[in-house]
């Protein structure tokens, strides 16, 4: 079953982010989502396409990862609050402090769920942009574009790590575990295809990295 389809009948943390039909970057979304459908190689299917621009590349798949972990969250939101995890954890060693600039002006620390909401509105707030995103294809990228996308994955991984360290038996009891694997396979390989996350994020789960992503 493709991921989106399970994950369809479960929660929905935030509304999902969709691409413009009819144009350019959706016709990339609609080619990348294909090829992850067909089960090919997923390293493989995160390199750029030939002839395609690497902004436009980013700009499908950061929109695509943010709606894929959005599913996955919303399976274990309802286990994850504030008396299970008071910390924004990937276990013991590794204790993620919120910062935005606006309302947390130096690193915080916060609940998961309350880390990973105001997460998810940053995130929103930044796709929605569309000075940072262009909507049409002959507005070109801003500057800061590939350094924002980079912090974006790097805190969205963070969310893998959470939810694989303090709710995978969740997810393994309704039969997700499969399609979780995939979901981060496919984010490991195109954020170090392209370096857009550094070593020390992954560390978490090195472990599962070197189980599942060989």
């Amino acid at each position: 079953m493709e991921f989106s389809g399970f994950f369809a009948k479960n929660k929905t943390f935030r509304p999902k982010k969709k691409v413009e039909q009819g144009t350019m970057r959706y016709n990339l979304h609609k080619k990348a989502q294909a090829s992850l459908n067909s089960g090919l190689d997923l390293r493989v299917v995160v390199k750029l396409p030939a002839e395609e621009d690497f902004n436009d590349w980013l700009a499908v798949h950061v929109v695509d990862f943010f709606n894929r972990i959005n599913l996955i969250y919303g399976t274990v939101c309802e286990y994850c609050n504030k008396e299970t995890c008071p910390i924004m954890s990937g276990g013991p060693k590794y204790e993620y402090m919120w910062m935005d600039g606006d309302k947390y002006k130096k690193p915080t620390a916060l609940p998961a769920t309350d880390y990973i909401n105001n997460l998810m509105d940053w995130v929103e707030h930044l796709i929605n942009n569309e000075t940072l995103f262009p909507v049409n294809v002959d507005v070109g990228f801003p500057k800061n574009f590939v350094p924002t996308c980079k912090k974006i994955l790097t805190r969205l991984h963070r969310v893998f790590v959470h939810v694989y360290i303090h709710h995978f038996d969740k997810l393994v009891e309704i039969g997700a575990e499969a399609h979780i694997n995939t979901c981060y396979k496919h984010f490991y390989f195109f954020v170090t295809e392209f370096n857009l996350v550094e070593h020390r994020e992954l560390e978490p789960l090195r472990e599962m990295i070197q189980k599942i992503c060989v």
